[in-house]
């Protein structure tokens, strides 16, 4: 808390924004001609559109208005295209679960998804491996597109349209922040301003309006962050043969991390973190090439060394003395036939994380509050959870009629949502700046620390019940 206030004391709040008592909201608004809701999302993405969907959904929110801003047009997906879209999500069972508790899994599963049971990761510069999967078998994830999901929002929006407003292509340009002290002729809620000059207040403010979170520097919340120097390459392919393909694979190379995530018997999506430069030429190679690309990547040994070789096999041959059963057995990833016109984008990437998540009347979820590496998968996951635990908090506070934009329990998901997050991103980060090297040691303790992860089976459920989350 005192960390909270100092930052407001130092200015890089506006002053408007700064905490104090507020009187209550309905009194001062029941003269104002502008439009009032309890809560308004900005930023109709698939996080921002899950958490207007999951509120629309609470019982106890049965009597509350709520509004979602989206700058872009509404996505309809009237009829599922025959080719898969080249951008996709890896979904948790946790969050399959959020999506289920407001009806949208349900029509997710009658479109299309694949769910993958194993999860292989290892190491392009020694024969270090992990084999990440549960007991029974279970689904570890499933890879969905990110239109279906869309899709599968937006049919859920409509459903609740009694509830639920959703302003299509418009945009808010001003925010005007509730003020310190309780005055009659002052508001105690945040004002808006759209693009088209209308205005309207609401209660609570939820930024859900991506990386470079325009909510999140008008209430003047620092964050701290950096580009990595790569790009992620994007693309969808054909494999040479129908398989079960059930297992998502990745393959840590020095020059970043690439991954084989499957869609269906003969489709997988592939995301390859790499430079900006190499990013570049593998979107300007001619099909053939960029396909052996693909397929050199994940089965070439051209940076594997005798050194690090004999390294890896005498841990091998301790840990098969120690725990014979217990280690992973090498699988083979698929081989690409080729893969679709025009599916190859790039991206660029970076880490970043809001200093708080919170301020009076306004929460940040998703990436307004953090950005990730997409070596873990877990970019929507994450955004997801901020919906769960802020969805909770605020169900609870509806339920026993208290102010939503409360730092009461505002303060409780800050909190929640912090000591998930920022262990994952440091994880996420230190793996990233682990992998990019080269260097003997670090490619031996990589290589060590691999092999005793996959050999100590409660560290890697643990590993897995974080990641299902």
């Amino acid at each position: 808390m005192a960390a909270r206030l100092a930052v407001s004391r130092c200015g890089a709040l506006p002053a408007a924004a700064r905490r104090g008592s507020l009187v209550p909201c309905r009194r001062w608004s029941a003269g104002s001609a502008d439009a009032v809701y309890d809560v308004v999302v900005s930023g109709g993405g698939m996080v921002g559109a899950a958490m207007a969907c999951a509120l629309g959904h609470d019982i106890h929110f049965h009597d509350k208005k709520i509004l979602l801003l989206e700058a872009g047009p509404k996505k309809a997906l009237e009829k599922l295209p025959e080719m898969y879209s080249n951008r996709v999500s890896s979904v948790s069972p946790g969050s399959a679960t959020l999506l289920s508790s407001f009806g949208a899994w349900d029509h997710v599963c009658n479109m299309r998804y694949r769910a993958f049971r194993r999860m292989q990761v290892w190491d392009g510069c020694s024969e270090a491996l992990i084999m990440f999967d549960k007991d029974n078998l279970d689904d570890m994830g499933y890879i969905v597109e990110n239109d279906v999901i869309m899709h599968a929002l937006t049919k859920q929006l409509e459903a609740v349209s009694d509830r639920v407003t959703v302003l299509y292509r418009s945009r808010a340009v001003g925010y005007s922040w509730p003020g310190p002290f309780s005055m009659a002729d002052s508001s105690p809620w945040v004002h808006i301003t759209l693009g088209d000059g209308s205005t309207l207040q609401t209660t609570l403010l939820i930024g859900a309006d991506g990386h470079n979170s325009a909510v999140r520097q008008a209430a003047g919340i620092p964050s701290v962050g950096w580009s990595y120097d790569q790009s992620a390459v994007v693309a969808t392919l054909h494999l040479s043969e129908a398989t079960e393909n059930n297992v998502a694979w990745q393959r840590f190379l020095p020059s970043g991390p690439i991954a084989l995530l499957p869609l269906s018997d003969t489709l997988s999506s592939l995301v390859w973190s790499t430079s900006h430069e190499h990013a570049a030429q593998l979107l300007s190679m001619h099909e053939e090439e960029f396909v052996d690309a693909v397929n050199s990547a994940f089965w070439s040994d051209a940076n594997h060394t005798e050194l690090i070789s004999s390294a890896t096999s005498a841990l091998q041959f301790a840990v098969a003395l120690l725990k014979p059963t217990k280690a992973s057995a090498r699988q083979l990833p698929p081989s690409v036939a080729r893969v679709d016109a025009n599916s190859r984008v790039l991206f660029p990437l970076g880490l970043g994380h809001a200093a708080e998540y919170v301020r009076p009347r306004l929460a940040l979820i998703g990436d307004a509050a953090h950005r990730v590496h997409p070596l873990a998968g877990q970019g929507v996951n994450m955004g997801f959870g901020d919906i769960a635990s802020l969805l909770r908090h605020l169900s609870t506070a509806a339920f026993n009629g208290k102010d939503l934009g409360s730092m009461s329990h505002l303060t409780r998901y800050e909190t929640d949502r912090q000591r998930h997050n920022t262990a994952l991103l440091a994880a996420t980060d230190l793996l990233k700046r682990l992998y990019s090297s080269r260097a003997a040691p670090l490619v031996l303790l990589r290589t060590w620390g691999l092999q005793a992860t996959d050999a100590i089976s409660p560290l890697k459920e643990q590993i897995v019940a974080f990641a299902s989350k």
